[in-house]
């Protein structure tokens, strides 16, 4: 039965061979005439599909193969082994007709013209793109109103800030109504504020245009709130393929209690309570293993004097450390 996913990955291996050169005038000498070489496995063997109007975090630590992974699917690179379909295309085939459906926007990365105001590269996609004039004049009115630009598009990019040249990246990006997109740390060296405001566009985007998103990001309040599943991949190979909250259910093994105390108390007597993480009178941060907390919520309540209990599960930065340090096999959800 033929594969009728949107993106379409079985068995993707891209391997890179990598010169060693041994320090000093003798290494240098002795490269010239024998070459030492490695194999760097950036992917290895990997396999997933994604469906139409999916919005799905790919994350890993650096040199994992999430870059390389978005490169392959956009065509950027040719793999070793492997057969890749996107929206049914061969991507390193470059069909023209599949370049127009899909984009690549890359947080270290730019497309627009430095000297120039963002407005003269809009221009230039819709002509590279072949977007008709209303369909252009469309989606770039929708485009500006959501991410709130019309007061910089006649300003040259190399004086407006990160987050105003991002929200220009993103509408240049857009601008021919990809039905699949590849944000590559799209968050990147932004500030909290404007991270929300990225955050809540992909948000929308994803869902008025129905357009099929992967997202990279080291910044896991993005995935968190953005990403029902995630792929997590580390040295080239997928560990989890599933929903964030079965990772959270199965490796948040406590849960953080937060009380706040009317008046002193004993330390001592809290340390039978679970592992407290900090306290300064009249606040105190708990943890306590998941199983227990009802049980031990309600004796801090009647053995203390509590003013406040707040339950909350661990920050997922700390749950997706857990992953990566071998305590996970490698498995699907």
């Amino acid at each position: 039965m033929k594969d009728m996913s949107v993106i379409s990955v079985r068995h993707l291996k891209k391997y890179y061979r990598v010169h060693e050169k041994e320090p000093g005038l003798k290494g240098s000498i002795r490269s010239l005439f024998t070459r030492k070489y490695t194999q760097v496995k950036a992917v290895d063997n990997i396999d997933f599909t994604i469906e139409e109007g999916e919005l799905v975090g790919f994350i890993g630590p650096n040199g994992a193969g999430k870059t390389t992974t978005l490169k392959v699917l956009s065509g950027l690179l040719y793999p070793t082994s492997g057969e890749v379909s996107v929206l049914g295309f061969n991507p390193w085939d470059r069909k023209a007709q599949f370049q127009k459906q899909f984009a690549l926007v890359m947080g270290q990365k730019n497309q627009l013209w430095w000297d120039l105001p963002p407005m003269e590269t809009f221009i230039l996609n819709k002509e590279i793109y072949e977007v008709p004039e209303d369909q252009f004049k469309k989606t770039l009115d929708k485009l500006i109103e959501l991410l709130d630009v019309k007061d910089i598009l006649k300003i040259q990019v190399r004086k407006l800030s990160l987050g105003q040249r991002m929200k220009c990246e993103l509408i240049a990006a857009l601008l021919h109504n990809p039905k699949v997109l590849f944000l590559d740390e799209p968050t990147i060296g932004l500030d909290v504020v404007m991270q929300k405001v990225m955050r809540d566009f992909v948000k929308q985007y994803n869902r008025q245009f129905k357009s099929t998103i992967i997202l990279t990001s080291h910044y896991m309040g993005d995935v968190k709130e953005l990403c029902e599943r995630v792929i997590i991949i580390d040295k080239g190979k997928i560990l989890f393929d599933g929903k964030l909250q079965n990772v959270i259910d199965r490796f948040a093994r406590n849960k953080i209690i937060t009380v706040v105390f009317s008046r002193d108390i004993d330390q001592r007597k809290l340390a039978e309570f679970g592992n407290i993480r900090e306290y300064q009178f009249p606040r105190a941060k708990i943890n306590v293993p998941r199983k227990d907390v009802a049980k031990l919520s309600a004796k801090l309540l009647s053995d203390f004097p509590v003013a406040d209990l707040v339950i909350e599960e661990a920050p997922i930065e700390a749950i997706i450390r857990e992953v990566f340090t071998g305590k996970m096999k490698q498995t699907n959800a």
